[in-house]
C-alpha cells in the first residue's frame, strides 16, 4: 500500500511505500529535505504536517518535543505516513545541486589497500554503468552482519562512477570497520546506496577555496580537488590536511604530485603530534592554526569546505569566520550515526546550516 506525499512550497508529489519514511522516499525521487543524523536525533529533519496523519517513529524526545508533535511537526527521517500526507519544509534551492535520485547498487570488492596502520582503502566495481554523484557525496554501505548501513565518502571523482574508493578507520570496537579491516577480502560482494548529502563544490561561486581534512576526512576533498582539476578549474585550492603523526599521513605523494603539475593547487600536510623519529620539517600544530599562518588570519572573499572529527570541524569553523568568512561560505560534512546521541544537537536558530 502506498500513500502520497505532497511537499510545499514546491508542490512536488511523490509515491510513499507502507513503512517507508518521508526522507528516504524523497531522496530516492532526487528531492532534498534537509537532514543530518538520519536516526530522529538531532532535528535538522523537521517539517510541519500541514494535512493527513504520520507516525512519528523513534523520534528522540529532544529532537522532537510533545508541544511540537501536538503542534504538528515531524522528523522526515523517523515518520512514516499513515494516510495521504501534505509537509510544508525549508527546502535550500541550491543552485549547484543536482537532483540525483538515491539508488541503490552492488558490487565486488577489486582492491582493499593499507593506506595507514588504521586506514583501508576499499575499491568496489560496481555492477551496471555505476553511480551518478556529484564530488563531496557519500554512500550508505551495508556491512555483512552488521545492523544498519555505515555513511563513508566517496573519494574517486564522479568520472569514474563504476569504481567507488572508500577510506575507512578502524574504530576500536566498532563491528562494521572492525569487518572490514579483518575479514571483508578482495572478491566478497557489498551492497551500497547512495548518493546523499549536500557537501558539494559551489562551482557558481567562481572563487578561491580552501579544503580542511582532519585524517578520513580527506576523502571529500579528494574526490572534490580531481574533479576540479580533471575540469581545469582555475581558481586557487588549498588543501590542508591534519593527522596525529607521520604514519597517519595517506595520498601524501598523490598530492605533492597534483601540487606539482598544477599551479593552481597547494597541498599542506600538517602533523598534530609528530614524533621524533618522524624526520618531519613540515607543519605541525592543528588545522586550523596551519590555516591561520597560510593567510595571516584573513580568509574573505574564498569558500572553505571543512570535513572531519567534529572538533577539528568547529575549531577551523571558529577560525574562519574570526577572519570574515560567514555562513554562507563554509560548507561542512558531519556523519552521525544511531550511537552518537550526546553529539546530535537541535538545530542551530542562529546557523542554518553549520
Amino acid at each position: 500500500m502506498t500513500h502520497t506525499l505532497t511537499i510545499e512550497p514546491t508542490g512536488d508529489t511523490v509515491e510513499v511505500d507502507e513503512g517507508q519514511t518521508i526522507l528516504d522516499a524523497c531522496l530516492r525521487q532526487g528531492i532534498w529535505l534537509p537532514h543530518a543524523c538520519g536516526h530522529g536525533l538531532c532535528g535538522t529533519c523537521k517539517v510541519e504536517v500541514a494535512d493527513g496523519e504520520v507516525d512519528h517513529g523513534d523520534a528522540s524526545p529532544f529532537a522532537l518535543m510533545d508541544f511540537e508533535r501536538d503542534g504538528g511537526k515531524t522528523l522526515a527521517c523517523t515518520a512514516t505516513l499513515m494516510s495521504d500526507v501534505t509537509i510544508e519544509a525549508e527546502l535550500d534551492d541550491d543552485p549547484d545541486a543536482r537532483r540525483i535520485p538515491v539508488r541503490d547498487f552492488a558490487g565486488t570488492v577489486v582492491r582493499l589497500d593499507d593506506l595507514t596502520h588504521d586506514v583501508k582503502g576499499v575499491f568496489i566495481q560496481l555492477d551496471g554503468p555505476g553511480i551518478e554523484f556529484q564530488a563531496g557525496q557519500y554512500v550508505n554501505l551495508t556491512v555483512p552482519g552488521v545492523d544498519g548501513p555505515r555513511a563513508f565518502s566517496l573519494a574517486n571523482p564522479p568520472s569514474q562512477p563504476g569504481l567507488v574508493e572508500l577510506h575507512v578507520r578502524l574504530v576500536p570496537g566498532g563491528r562494521a570497520t572492525g569487518y572490514i579491516h579483518h575479514d571483508l577480502a578482495v572478491g566478497d560482494r557489498l551492497r551500497l546506496s547512495g548518493p546523499y548529502g549536500r557537501f558539494l563544490v559551489r562551482k557558481s561561486a567562481e572563487a578561491p577555496m580552501i579544503f580542511l581534512a582532519g585524517g578520513t576526512g580527506l576523502s571529500s576533498p579528494k574526490s572534490m580537488i580531481l574533479d576540479l582539476l580533471e575540469e581545469g578549474c582555475p581558481h586557487e585550492m588549498l588543501l590542508i590536511h591534519g593527522v596525529r603523526t607521520a604514519r597517519d599521513l595517506y595520498d601524501r605523494d598523490l598530492f605533492t604530485d597534483l601540487a606539482a603539475r598544477h599551479p593552481t593547487l597547494t597541498y599542506v600536510p600538517v602533523l598534530s603530534e609528530p614524533g621524533a623519529g618522524d624526520g618531519w620539517d613540515g607543519e605541525t600544530g592543528f588545522v586550523h592554526e596551519a590555516l591561520a599562518r597560510r593567510y595571516g588570519g584573513v580568509f574573505a572573499g574564498r569558500k572553505a569546505y571543512l570535513c572531519g572529527p567534529p572538533p577539528m570541524v568547529e575549531a577551523c569553523i571558529r577560525t574562519l569566520m574570526q577572519g570574515r568568512l560567514f555562513e554562507r561560505d563554509i560548507h561542512t560534512e558531519r556523519f552521525l550515526t544511531a550511537g552518537d546521541a550526546d553529539a546530535a544537537k537541535v538545530k542551530s536558530p542562529v546557523f542554518r546550516r553549520l
